[in-house]
């Protein structure tokens, strides 16, 4: 009981102190439903674009060979175990949030090395069996390191966003609306009925 007590503060600060906890409090929940921070916990690969700079890493994803075995996470996160997959997450959203917010994101977006070691591993997990050749390993020297050594980019260079990463890299291709933009998204009745008869006639 007599750490509790000193713990709180004196009476004359107690309404301050509980106003301002309510206040930082009230703006935490803001910001992360604002952020749709919810949907950084999923799998899925439309929370990519909830920041806009990343349409064209989807785009590219969405038209690549990848898109029916992978998502975002199964390259760029940990997968060795869920403890290290989420506090990559967690130490690469911070990341990701404080420049977003800084609008200090750059015009070609470049993983930094943290993100390059993972995305690695992520590649030999998957194709373990075309990178290394059991019988090539007993009679060729240096067969197994030279593999695995290199990045996996730097031959398969257009997998799979393609070689040109910038935000007017793209084309014409839509780019597709955030999640949580998708769900606030109001299509007045007219507009959805003229489009229905559009695509009867």
């Amino acid at each position: 009981m007599s750490i509790l007590r000193k713990l709180l503060p004196p009476k004359e600060w107690q309404t301050t102190v509980v106003v301002l906890v309510g206040v930082i409090a009230g703006l935490g929940i803001y910001i992360a439903n604002i952020a749709n921070v919810t949907s950084y916990m999923t799998d899925d690969p439309q929370a990519c674009v909830n920041c806009h700079v990343m349409t064209p890493q989807y785009i590219t994803w969405q038209n690549s060979s990848h898109k029916s075995v992978t998502t975002c996470n199964d390259c760029h996160v940990p997968q060795d175990n869920l403890l290290k997959t989420y506090a990559f997450k967690a130490r690469d959203g911070l990341y990701h949030a404080s420049i977003y917010t800084l609008r200090a994101e750059p015009q070609a977006i470049v993983m930094h090395e943290a993100g390059q070691e993972v995305v690695q591993q992520n590649c030999i997990r998957c194709h373990q069996d075309q990178v290394t050749d059991a019988k090539l390993s007993s009679w060729v020297a240096g067969h197994k390191e030279s593999r695995l050594e290199r990045t996996c980019w730097e031959c398969h260079r257009n997998v799979p966003h393609g070689r040109v990463r910038s935000l007017s890299s793209v084309g014409y291709h839509l780019e597709p609306l955030p999640v949580h933009e998708q769900q606030a998204l109001y299509v007045p009745e007219w507009f959805d009925n003229d489009t229905k008869r559009g695509e009867h006639e």
